[in-house]
């Protein structure tokens, strides 16, 4: 496999001229990368303004801020909901101008939160060593724009950029925006953990989070909610294996095989694609253990390899891939924006040196570029079982255990590895400390 790494390595630097580096690690330039980008979006999705309409999921976001806003019914106060409340924030946000201007203002949002990622990765442009992670962030951005633009994934993804790059400066302001990740979307709750795992200052980071949580519940209780607070967490426990999960592969081979008893069909109630056959209700109903299972392995190891005095940020990061690879891999859910988890970690370790990281960011970029071939593009071929399709499918998914892989071996050599400690001049003598 290295090889394959060796070669991209090679043809980057071949296309890469110092010239053209020179050219990348200037603000000029990635301002105008970062407009011209954002300009392709918007132009794509400027049909869809005009007339008023939304995209993606953005129809029943905009459905459930109607219904707050105009007849006082919120979701995760009023009823049960399947994301926790804090997703509620930008859902209504985007309302404010009227459902005509919906898309609009969702998309603002999202360019608004991209323009902050990428001024934290580069420090607002004074950071060399961040170009290469911001462009790689617009890149992946880019290849996942059909869901990136059109899902609750686009506000989270890059608050966990802000959350990872502040952590070292801004222990306090990083847990606050990783804790208000989690309260929109579960997923930044991976993140959380190998920051309190891993961070010298976890006590902050875990007062920080406590804090922001109670005054989330406070919110919720005092507007007479405190009985939906946690309802996101059992919503979905009922859910089928979903079509594009890793776990669901072999039976959408056997559905289009034609295999008795297997089938792909429409859960109209969550408007999505399920594959029943054989067994798959008692897979189902394991994932969700072997998930937490794998989590709690994972988090050993990260215990194992800080005891190792493991580099810290290098161990946050690999932490970090493998257990939101984990919440990926082992989800009998698998809806294509769940491949924006995994970005903003691997972004962020780029920035840290693209030879340890190399492996994920190819990876990636792969998956990326599959995932949106497979949805929207030839979503469609794949419930009718096409060859192709299934190809794509398999492939990426291949790839994404493939990267979990990596992330879980390097975890282990790290925790497994003894670390050297540089070693001390011997005109300098040893000092006691009282940390």
């Amino acid at each position: 496999m290295s090889t394959i790494f060796d070669r991209v390595d090679a043809r980057l630097a071949r296309a890469l001229t110092p010239s053209r580096r020179l050219a990348l690690q200037r603000p000029r330039t990635l301002v105008l990368g970062f407009l011209g980008l954002h300009a392709v979006f918007l132009f794509a999705l400027l049909p869809t303004i005009l007339t008023g309409r939304v995209l993606g999921d953005l129809p029943l976001y905009r459905t459930w801020a109607q219904l707050g806003l105009n007849h006082g019914v919120w979701q995760g106060i009023d009823v049960v909901w399947v994301y926790p409340i804090g997703a509620m924030a930008p859902i209504a946000f985007a309302a404010i101008a009227g459902p005509l201007l919906y898309q609009l203002l969702w998309f603002l949002m999202t360019s608004a939160l991209n323009a902050v990622a990428v001024g934290a990765l580069t420090d607002w442009g004074r950071r060399r060593s961040g170009y290469k992670s911001a462009w790689y962030w617009l890149f992946a951005s880019f290849l996942l724009s059909p869901v990136g633009l059109l899902r609750l994934e686009g506000i989270t993804a890059p608050l966990v950029i802000v959350g990872l790059v502040l952590l070292a400066r801004r222990p306090v302001v990083a847990a606050a925006v990783l804790a208000l990740a989690t309260w929109i979307k579960v997923w930044p709750a991976a993140v959380f953990l190998a920051v309190v795992t891993v961070s010298p200052r976890r006590r902050t980071v875990i007062a920080t989070g406590a804090a922001v949580s109670a005054g989330v519940a406070a919110s919720v209780w005092l507007l007479g909610g405190a009985q939906f607070l946690t309802g996101f967490v059992t919503e979905q426990s009922d859910r089928a294996l979903q079509l594009e999960a890793p776990i669901t592969t072999p039976w959408v081979w056997l559905a289009a095989l034609g295999h008795h008893g297997t089938v792909i069909y429409e859960n109209y109630v969550i408007a999505t694609r399920e594959v029943s056959g054989p067994g798959t209700h008692l897979v189902a109903s394991l994932m969700t253990p072997v998930m937490f299972g794998a989590i709690a392995a994972i988090f050993v190891l990260m215990l194992m390899a800080q005891r190792r005095q493991a580099d810290a940020a290098q161990l946050l990061l690999i932490g970090s891939l493998a257990l939101v690879g984990a919440f990926v891999v082992f989800n009998k859910v698998g809806s294509p924006q769940y491949m924006l988890w995994l970005v903003p970690v691997v972004a962020v370790g780029v920035a840290h040196g693209w030879a340890a990281w190399r492996v994920p960011a190819v990876l990636l970029l792969a998956i990326s570029g599959l995932t949106t071939l497979i949805f929207p593009i030839f979503y469609m071929s794949l419930i009718a079982g096409d060859l192709p399709a299934l190809l794509l499918l398999t492939a990426r998914n291949v790839l994404l255990m493939a990267m979990f892989g990596w992330s879980v071996v390097v975890l282990a050599r790290l925790a497994l590895t003894p670390q050297r400690m540089p070693a001390r001049p011997r005109s300098a003598p040893a000092r006691a400390t009282t940390d």
